[in-house]
């Protein structure tokens, strides 16, 4: 995956990369173009909440990256997440 993402593609591959939690994620309308997500658990209790700025997420390549960060930051808080790998 080379072409640069949409936000709505971001959002989507965002959605899968935290699992079995669920990640909450939007883009404001008149905002900076930052993406916000936040993941939380099944009790709605937020686990961790990040701002991406447009040239990450629309960056297959820094998306990747990111969406890997988090996610250690995640399983160093004691949860553990689904196998992910992006998609391509």
């Amino acid at each position: 995956m080379n072409a640069p993402l949409r936000v709505n593609d971001a959002v989507l591959i965002a959605g899968h990369a935290f699992a079995p939690f669920h990640c909450v994620a939007w883009a404001a309308q008149e905002g900076n173009g930052e993406l916000s997500l936040t993941v939380v658990d099944r009790t709605s209790a937020r686990i961790d909440r990040q701002q991406v700025p447009r040239s990450t997420y629309s960056d297959p390549q820094r998306l990747e990256h990111f969406i890997e960060q988090v996610r250690a930051s995640i399983g160093l808080q004691g949860y553990t997440l689904n196998p992910w790998h992006m998609p391509a």
